[in-house]
């Protein structure tokens, strides 16, 4: 079994900058990284999480393998992963360790905002991949 979690059909995933503060500890690398997220929606989330965990046990590699927006194949190393049980199904929760040269920040607000919503909540940084 190749170290790979494959996204098939769907739009390219979309990168977070991360924030969280034990996210950092995994930058252990000699190249600099960005750590980044994403969140897929499958069929078998924890089954996917114990590929990850086989495949850190051995000491191994796992990555995402996925399309750009431009329809080149791209890789990411998995670092971590989590699975979420929704009541729309499982939602697999990735963080990505991605060389800097291909890290893009895209920083933007969001314009509509429902009522009730919080100013304060309504930017966002997501990151995208550089080919």
């Amino acid at each position: 079994m190749e170290n790979k979690i494959t996204i098939i059909e769907g739009p390219p995933p979309t990168f977070e900058a991360t924030t969280e503060e034990w996210i950092l500890g995994l930058n252990d690398s000699p190249k600099m990284a960005g750590l980044v997220s994403t969140r897929l929606r499958t069929f078998n989330g924890p089954a996917l999480v114990e590929r990850c965990h086989r495949a850190w046990r051995r000491g191994s590699e796992i990555k995402l393998e996925f399309r750009s927006a431009e329809g080149l194949q791209q890789e990411a190393q998995i670092v971590a992963a989590r699975n979420v049980e929704t009541h729309e199904g499982h939602l697999l929760i990735l963080w990505l360790r991605l060389p800097q040269e291909q890290v893009e920040l895209e920083i933007g607000y969001e314009d509509d905002l429902g009522e009730g919503e919080d100013d304060d909540e309504d930017m966002g940084i997501d990151i995208d991949m550089m080919s």
